[in-house]
């Protein structure tokens, strides 16, 4: 049995203060994924979309960690873009009702909370700020559609930070469809994104 010494007594206390200190340094982030008008009740709204709105609510309510939004922008030539060409129905186009965030979500807004603007699917910009983040133990992704946007932010941020844990929440995104919702889930569970 050993006896606790007073330099074993402020060994203890350094410890404790490092594990304390480690713990408060680790950081974890929930992004949202373009809960925006137009993906919700606007030109490619679902009713599966308008079903999440309350789970998103209450889990960015509850979030210890940071909040970062993504918005899916697009200018007025959206239809002359290759995404355009192949989805050729005009939504969140910069400015406009359907660009901004659910009024739910956006009462939720703070200052302190960034807003990526994306022209695309993924977003470069956000994989590199979080690459950029020290601490970083946890990226959780909401939003939408699951089998788009969700999916290719969760494996951009996955190449960018392999040894970080990347979760979604099921319950918090909905897909084009059930069918492509549920295969996109099954497709992120393969490159070890953790499905919740």
């Amino acid at each position: 049995m050993a006896l606790l010494t007073d330099d074993n007594a402020v060994l203890v206390q350094i410890v404790g203060a490092v594990l304390e200190r480690s713990e408060q340094d680790m950081k974890d982030v929930l992004v949202v994924v373009d809960m925006q008008k137009d993906f919700i009740n606007g030109a490619l709204g679902t009713k599966e979309a308008e079903a999440i709105v309350d789970y998103v609510v209450e889990t960015i309510k509850s979030f210890d960690g940071e909040v970062i939004f993504t918005r899916d922008t697009h200018a007025q030539n959206y239809l002359e873009t290759q995404e355009g060409k192949n989805l050729p129905v005009l939504h969140c186009i910069k400015g406009t009702d359907g660009w901004q965030l659910d009024k739910k979500l956006e009462c939720l807004k703070t200052d302190a909370m960034k807003i990526f603007d994306k022209p695309t699917f993924g977003c470069m910009a956000l994989a590199e700020y979080l690459k950029a983040q020290e601490g970083l133990e946890c990226v959780t992704l909401i939003g939408l559609c699951t089998d788009i946007c969700v999916i290719s932010n969760a494996l951009l941020i996955k190449a960018a930070l392999p040894e970080i844990e990347i979760r979604v929440i099921e319950k918090c995104c909905a897909g084009v469809t059930p069918q492509s919702h549920k295969n996109a889930l099954e497709a992120m569970k393969m490159c070890q994104v953790k499905i919740i």
